[in-house]
């Protein structure tokens, strides 16, 4: 489908897609309207994002200010996720309350994006995806780390994850952030954390790589939106 046809699909099902450019403090910091929206995010900067739980000490502050990577909150659940410009897709998908695709349940509302992420997944050509439909499931670093452990509409291949998906719900809306590596660097995120942390033969497999320029993740992603 040619980006005209896609943006006048978008405008018909009441799609709003941003493209922004900010750094992950900006990001998280923003409100975003009460509107089916797609905030496709280029970072400025590299980040530590802290799940909503996490305080400052599981990370080394030390090494973050050597190596000029910022550290953040989110007001989402979850653990640790670095973000590096150029090694991810960052999208956040926004619905209002009240929209068909909302859902009160925590478990079952990402749902609907699990599947039309592994939809655009597979018709991208990469096999044997997954969507885990069920509550969160812990592992010995997910408390730590956010791609340690697997949570409801992530999608996954042959067990690793190459979807995260992470929630915040409102009395206005739901905003999910989503984040699809297209390239991952255990040694250099590693060193970042505080200890305990895992050892890097732990984490160095961890991560489900998408060999996709952004554009064109992003492209199929949206053409799987249009049909919802």
């Amino acid at each position: 489908m040619r980006g005209s046809n896609i943006l006048q699909s978008l405008h018909n099902k009441n799609w709003q897609l941003h493209d922004v450019r900010h750094s992950a403090a900006e990001m998280h910091d923003l409100d975003l309207a009460a509107e089916r929206g797609i905030w496709n995010v280029e970072i400025l900067g590299s980040a530590l994002v802290l799940g909503s739980s996490q305080r400052d000490e599981v990370v080394n502050l030390d090494v973050c200010a050597r190596d000029e990577v910022a550290v953040v909150h989110r007001r989402s659940g979850g653990g640790v996720v670095y973000l590096a410009g150029g090694e991810q897709l960052w999208v956040d998908v926004v619905i209002p309350r009240g929209d068909d695709l909302w859902t009160d349940d925590v478990v079952t509302s990402p749902l609907w994006l699990g599947d039309a992420w592994s939809r655009a997944l597979t018709a991208l050509g990469m096999p044997l995806l997954s969507v885990h439909r069920r509550p969160s499931v812990p592992s010995k670093w997910s408390r730590l780390i956010c791609f340690a452990g697997v949570g409801p509409g992530e999608v996954l291949t042959k067990g690793v994850k190459v979807v995260g998906i992470s929630q915040r719900r409102t009395r206005a809306l739901a905003r999910f952030q989503c984040i699809v590596h297209s390239k991952w660097s255990p040694e250099r995120f590693l060193p970042l954390l505080a200890e305990p942390r895992p050892r890097l033969d732990e984490i160095c497999d961890g991560v489900g790589v998408v060999d996709r320029e952004p554009s064109q993740l992003l492209a199929a992603f949206v053409a799987e939106l249009i049909k919802l």
